[in-house]
């Protein structure tokens, strides 16, 4: 196809009705909020009973350490899962891996409901425990950028920001239904019921939200774009020798360009937004709950309390982002955010020392959706805006997992031994807030503009 037949394509998105795209963001939202609710509801089980169920007794503390060690082991699988399902949707269509990892991801969830104790079977728990929680993280490594990639390229241009936005959205309410998941258990039964039996119910019931996802998933339609690919030929990717052949033959110069060009900027680009908003993330989500009860001595109820709270605002600030990322551009608003982010770490940090409980909740209000949710809803669409068609769906995984794993990885680690080392003063807090955000401000300030790109083009947006 040359570059003037292409330019005469209409829109690929035009190709599905109004019912398809609906389908395709109830898919997107239910991933999303299947993956983060499982990962919540583990988190709230490994540290309230997975230490005693599944670990040996002999030493209470061993086994508090393990059974964290247990959550943790599903980030070190989703790079590789990233990789592996990211890789076969840029070959084999979106559709398809998506419905493979909400399949593996809510499978093994529900079977954690099932699996047998430490007291039942020994050793042999622990390593079920493991074994599942690997196969969760294998699945969602690829499963936020799989739903952000197939919304990017089902929706309209003008309306992508808004509509990808529900990929964030699906965060906030997976963690929000775990945790209102727990809360009722723990109201409802006594301690020793739920150690007994009832930590088994909130994994079984995730099979419910499971297989409905995995409905919708199968009765999706394929993404338009993919479809619309030139390198694309009954349903797989061709090879890199054949599409040469196949865009010299038809005068296709951007596809050779694309063939030709080095992802290398717009790859770190992505890490560099990622970074941003990650390490935000782990450092506020994370880091500073923990600052609230062991430096602040709050109770610990306030920490739950500010995250919900918290995370209901974020259903007007998510969607707000994205509309404002359609009407004035992703770059634009990046640097808007990052900027009035970069105003509010200090102020906000500076209400949450206070250990006043409105000034903390204020404090981690602000900062929470300044400076991670409004990051959120704008990153779901720009990282797979600024890959090319090819391997948009392969970058687009791997620049989001690696820059989370070390992130999120070191952010909380540093933050709590530089706090330490400093008596408790929360500077060190507002310096790696600081850090992070100027990462994505300084990604923004690089990058093009890519809202309305067209996403059938091969070549990255620089």
């Amino acid at each position: 196809m040359t570059a003037s037949a292409r330019a005469a394509q209409p829109d690929p998105t035009t190709k599905r009705s109004m019912r398809d795209l609906v389908r395709a963001a109830i898919s997107g939202w239910l991933g999303t909020a299947l993956e983060f609710m499982d990962y919540q509801l583990y988190s709230l089980a490994a540290a309230l009973v997975f230490a005693d169920l599944f670990f040996s007794s002999e030493n209470p503390a061993v086994a508090v350490v393990a059974s964290m060690a247990t959550y943790g082991v599903g980030y070190v699988a989703r790079p590789v899962g990233a990789f592996f399902f990211a890789r076969l949707g840029d070959r084999t269509g979106r559709k398809k891996v998506l419905f493979y990892t909400i399949l593996l991801m809510g499978a093994a969830t529900t079977l954690i409901g099932v699996l047998p104790t430490y007291a039942q079977v020994g050793v042999l728990a622990p390593i079920l425990l493991v074994i599942l929680r690997l196969a969760q993280g294998f699945g969602a490594g690829a499963e936020i950028s799989g739903a952000g990639v197939m919304l990017a390229e089902y929706a309209p241009a003008r309306r992508r920001g808004i509509i990808a936005s529900l990929v964030a959205l699906g965060t906030n309410c997976g963690t929000l239904l775990a945790s209102a998941i727990w809360a009722v258990l723990l109201v409802t039964f006594s301690e020793q019921e739920v150690i007994d039996w009832a930590w088994r119910i909130p994994f079984l019931a995730s099979a419910v939200i499971m297989l409905f996802a995995v409905w919708v998933r199968a009765n999706l339609k394929e993404s338009p774009v993919f479809e619309e690919r030139d390198d694309v030929v009954d349903g797989a990717a061709l090879t890199k020798e054949q599409i040469v052949i196949r865009a010299t033959e038809q005068g296709d110069q951007r596809t050779l360009d694309a063939l030709n060009r080095k992802p290398i900027k717009a790859f770190v680009v992505a890490l560099l937004l990622r970074f941003g908003q990650a390490g935000n993330s782990g450092m506020i989500q994370t880091y500073l709950i923990s600052y609230l009860t062991v430096v602040l001595l709050l109770d610990r109820s306030i920490g739950a309390n500010v995250v919900i709270v918290s995370s209901l605002v974020a259903f007007i600030t998510v969607p707000l982002s994205g509309l404002l990322g359609d009407r004035f551009g992703r770059r634009t608003m990046y640097i808007v955010w990052t900027v009035v982010a970069l105003i509010a770490i200090y102020p906000s940090i500076l209400m949450i020392s206070t250990g006043d409980t409105p000034l903390v909740f204020a404090g981690y209000i602000i900062i929470h959706n300044l400076a991670v949710m409004t990051l959120a809803s704008l990153e779901n669409l720009t990282l797979p805006e600024i890959f090319g068609s090819r391997n948009r769906y392969t970058y687009t995984a791997m620049a989001r997992e690696i820059a989370a794993i070390i992130a999120t990885g070191i952010g909380p680690v540093v933050a709590a031994a530089w706090v330490a080392a400093v008596t408790g003063s929360f500077i060190p807090i507002v310096i790696m807030l600081g850090v992070f955000t100027v990462c994505a401000l300084i990604a923004a300030l690089w990058m093009p503009e890519v809202a309305g790109r067209d996403l059938t083009d091969p070549r990255d947006a620089m």
